[in-house]
């Protein structure tokens, strides 16, 4: 199984993106998505994520309802729509994916076993 994130880009402040993880080998259905990202000088912190069972989404308290992560099962792909972007976004954003994952380690960047590329988003002021 893997992943592929895309869609990163240069952005200016107050503007959107969304970024693609797309799977291959595995339906999306069977694994939990997560997104972190990792700034220059900082550890890679959680994004967002949407789980396997049930298909219920969690998102870091920094989001603020700007982000949206969905999972499109007939494309095979997770997105990650994101608004109102901030220079404090500008990372190198990853996705995740693991097929046993439980609540309580969602948001652990340890706990997932598959992991796309990176991608470049930097946000202007």
């Amino acid at each position: 199984v893997q992943l592929q994130a895309s869609g990163g880009g240069l952005v200016q402040a107050g503007g959107s993106l969304r970024l693609s993880c797309a799977a291959s080998g595995a339906s999306t259905r069977s694994y939990s998505i997560g997104w972190f990202r990792q700034a220059p000088g900082k550890e890679r912190e959680f994004v967002a994520a949407v789980r396997r069972s049930g298909g219920s989404t969690y998102y870091a308290d920094f989001v603020e309802g700007r982000f949206t992560i969905a999972k499109d099962i007939a494309k095979n792909t997770v997105y990650l729509q994101m608004t109102g972007m901030k220079p404090g976004d500008t990372a190198v954003y990853y996705c995740a994916g693991d097929s046993n994952l439980i609540l309580s380690t969602i948001r652990d960047s340890r706990q997932y076993k598959l992991w796309g590329q990176g991608t470049q988003v930097t946000v202007s002021s």
